[in-house]
């Protein structure tokens, strides 16, 4: 996140703008779309192997690929160089975690989820929203990640139910000792 992208707000504009194709059945062909965009950002189109990864079935995964490929395929994107092999790697692998926490149209409806989209695209190549710093920039992302913000959740659940059993234990033994206290008088 070194280099200043674009304004999110275009990108969070972009997003809202995307068209209701990608979200209709049956699922448009992830691979073509994704393929389009690699070639489209100076890289090349996805082989037989690599298309196997954008194969239909994981829908909610398809539609959020389709979302972010039409984000990426914004001008700006397409007028730079050398972006397609991390759009390549995010599109592949970047939105797995995402897919199973939150529903693709989401990202389309809900302010925060189209601004934690275009924040994670940026961050997948390597930068940042134009006008931001980079501490900012990861703040903010921070604030908005849904997959940080179920992580963290859980583990704060984890460790209070550590915490109660830890309780619960020290009560146990403060009672075995005062029934043995009682006993031996």
């Amino acid at each position: 996140m070194k280099l200043e992208g674009p304004s999110l707000e275009a990108l969070i504009r972009r997003l809202e703008e995307t068209p209701p194709d990608f979200l209709a059945k049956p699922i448009p062909d992830a691979a073509a779309v994704v393929s389009d965009l690699l070639n489209d950002l100076g890289g090349t189109a996805l082989d037989a192997k690599s298309a196997e990864g954008f194969a239909p079935g994981a829908d909610n995964r398809q539609r959020l690929i389709l979302i972010a490929a039409w984000l990426l395929h914004d001008a700006w994107f397409v007028s730079r160089g050398g972006l397609a092999p991390a759009a390549r790697e995010f599109l592949a692998d970047g939105l797995n975690a995402l897919a199973r926490e939150i529903e693709a149209e989401r990202f389309i409806a809900e302010p925060e989820r189209r601004e934690e989209l275009a924040r994670l695209c940026l961050k997948a190549l390597g930068l940042r929203p134009a006008g931001e710093t980079l501490a900012q920039a990861q703040d903010r992302l921070t604030t908005v990640d849904s997959v940080e913000t179920r992580r963290v959740v859980e583990e704060v659940r984890r460790r209070e139910q550590r915490a109660e059993e830890v309780r619960a234990a020290m009560r146990r033994k403060a009672a075995e000792a005062a029934a043995a206290k009682v006993s031996r008088e």
